[in-house]
């Protein structure tokens, strides 16, 4: 028995033009980690906490592991929880000039009423002349020298 077989160049058309949908389509699908090679695992986003030496073996390293600081609590009243439904803060936010007007300018003004301001004394309430040997600059660019 014999059968009839299509000619080649419309299965080829076929079959490319399949495969060119399959692969686009799988282009588009999201890339999880299962998609990956063996070795590859996406997480989500943390580093692993050690090496992976020559002979495969992983060596954990202390170091990297994170560390997680926190405050004993105990006796503490608030929940770690806030409700939307709670209203608004009526506190305007919190700006420079804001705390420099609660916590500064008191200060200032009660040294200068007292005579005992001086403009070479400005350390004395948080202005520092130089941003050297700071480890995070303030305005590197155009900080005033």
């Amino acid at each position: 028995m014999v059968l009839e077989e299509e000619p080649e160049e419309t299965m080829g058309v076929l079959s490319t033009l399949m495969r060119g949908l399959v692969r686009g389509a799988d282009r588009m699908s999201e890339f999880t980690s299962k998609r990956g090679s063996k070795t590859h695992n996406k997480g989500r986003g943390s580093r692993p906490a050690g090496l992976r030496l020559p002979s495969r073996k992983f060596l954990s390293v202390r170091t990297m592991i994170p560390e997680f600081v926190v405050p004993h609590l105990e006796g503490f009243k608030l929940k770690p929880y806030v409700s939307y439904r709670s209203p608004r803060g009526t506190d305007p936010p919190l700006t420079v000039q804001s705390l420099f007007d609660q916590v500064v300018a008191p200060q200032i003004r009660n040294d200068f009423e007292e005579g005992t301001f001086s403009r070479d004394q400005l350390e004395k309430y948080g202005f520092e002349p130089t941003q050297e040997g700071k480890l995070f600059k303030l305005y590197p660019k155009n900080y005033v020298r």
